[in-house]
């Protein structure tokens, strides 16, 4: 038998929680190969943990940590978001630790990836979490590559996984690892979900324009280049716009968005056609002219690169009732 450890915490999120009970837990003869017993456990201070009303209590401690052959930290409290997350127990940090040290594969859902962070065990790899906490991993574990675009990762036997929905891509993706594609699909067929998703996070992050002081006129510069991005647009003509010369606009551009003028307007470019592609039935071609690309290949090769999906899987996904 493969035995898989769930490590609940305080806080716990229901969903990412439940996510490897589901995939590992439930007996599954359909399977021949299956081989999974799965146990949630948490340390003595967590064990009962709220989310919506809900109490909940583990019948195993940390010593069934010891036993596992892998560990899944689910979704982990935030503390606020304000500041790098409280520094968790050194009873389940040390227990975390020796799994890993034994070889045991460790997994992350969501915000667990802060889990595996702050034991030291995503130190010199590449790991991701939920689109919104990416950049806190990235600012306070710098030794840690953190990729922002991708479903999951997996890191020689250590394994993370974006926000909530992405936590059942990782956990059929180990299936598929452990058991072959046939399980993984089979899996995924009872669970009623995609045994892949084509794509990364990338296709549901909002992009907002940087903020910027009243009296900053790259500020109003950004708001214009939205509401133009059908026309042709040079430095030369948005520095002049700004007041600025060139050099100095390209500059202060990049400090205010971590990016060139032109990988901005062509990311912002690829946004705005992904709102159309979810909300009109315009070609993909007639989409290109509208968002200021010069053709349909154009956009397909930006927005492959900016979105992670081609145009036409992320509208069979995200176009809603105006699917056919």
């Amino acid at each position: 038998m493969h035995r898989v450890v769930t490590v609940m915490g305080h806080d716990v999120a229901m969903f990412e929680l439940a996510v490897p009970c589901e995939v590992f837990g439930i007996e599954r003869p359909e399977i021949p190969s299956w081989r999974y017993e799965h146990v949630v456990c948490s340390g003595e201070q967590f064990g009962h943990a709220r989310q919506g009303g809900l109490r909940l209590q583990t019948g195993a401690g940390l010593d069934a940590v010891e036993a596992a052959d892998t560990v899944v930290i689910p979704a982990w409290s935030m503390s606020g978001n304000v500041a790098p997350p409280t520094a968790s127990p050194p009873d389940v940090l040390d227990a975390l630790r020796a799994a890993h040290d034994r070889g045991a594969r460790m997994v992350s859902l969501c915000t667990g990836a802060f889990l595996l962070a702050q034991a030291g065990i995503l130190d010199g790899r590449r790991a991701t979490t939920h689109w919104r906490h990416t950049d806190d991993l990235a600012a306070w574990f710098p030794n840690v590559d953190v990729d922002p675009g991708v479903l999951y990762v997996s890191d020689g036997n250590v394994h993370t996984s974006a926000g909530t929905a992405a936590g059942i891509d990782l956990c059929l993706h180990l299936v598929r690892l452990d058991l072959g594609a046939e399980a993984a699909n089979t899996v995924a067929r009872r669970m009623v979900v995609p045994p892949h998703r084509d794509g990364g996070q990338a296709q549901f992050v909002r992009a907002p324009v940087p903020s910027c002081a009243d009296d900053d006129p790259l500020g109003t510069v950004l708001t214009w280049m939205l509401d133009h991005l059908d026309e042709p647009l040079t430095v030369e003509d948005l520095a002049r716009r700004a007041a600025l010369s060139p050099r100095t606009f390209a500059r202060r551009f990049v400090e205010v968005t971590g990016t060139t003028p032109l990988q901005w307007l062509l990311a912002q470019r690829a946004l705005q056609a992904r709102s159309l592609l979810e909300t009109t039935d315009l070609s993909v071609e007639q989409i290109a002219h509208r968002c200021g690309f010069s053709s349909a290949a154009g956009l397909r090769a930006h927005f492959q690169r900016v979105i992670g999906a081609s145009p036409a899987a992320y509208r069979r996904t995200f176009r809603g009732d105006l699917a056919s």
